[in-house]
């Protein structure tokens, strides 16, 4: 079961624990972005270069994926196209989606959106954390153990 990466807003400290863990567990893990991503000299890292334009990355993440892959992305709606294909997605925060949250996740984002337009809401998430990087670290580690169990 391969991972796939909606690289280009992946914070470099993610990206890092991804390389690392396909080299461990031996998954092929993939970076989709539409600029270059490096990843270091691996058969298990790949990269997808897609060209720009308006969630080019995520379509084509949604046409490679397959039921059981693993997709990271902070992409509401590219989260719950994934799970319609019977992936499994969690953000780089280490926090999963699913067919039970996902409703409610793309209904927030959709309402912080209006709120934005309308000039409501102008700060962006928190910075990224210690916390964030444990929480992210341990989830993809779950996964990977059930993945390494199938």
């Amino acid at each position: 079961m391969p991972i796939w990466v909606d690289a280009d807003a992946c914070p470099v400290v993610v990206r890092e624990i991804l390389f690392r863990a396909a080299q461990r567990w031996q998954v092929t893990t993939t970076f989709v972005a539409n600029q270059a991503v490096r990843v270091p000299p691996s058969p298990y890292l790949k990269t997808r270069q897609v060209p720009q334009g308006f969630d080019v990355a995520d379509d084509e993440i949604v046409a490679q994926l397959s039921q059981g892959d693993l997709v990271i992305t902070q992409d509401i709606p590219l989260a719950a196209e994934a799970i319609e294909k019977g992936a499994d997605v969690f953000n780089p925060r280490g926090q999963a989606f699913s067919r039970e949250n996902i409703r409610q996740r793309l209904a927030m984002r959709n309402f912080m959106e209006e709120l934005r337009s309308a000039g409501q809401v102008t700060g962006g998430p928190a910075s990224f954390s210690q916390a964030d990087r444990k929480a992210f670290a341990d989830q993809l580690d779950r996964w990977l153990q059930r993945y390494a169990r199938k």
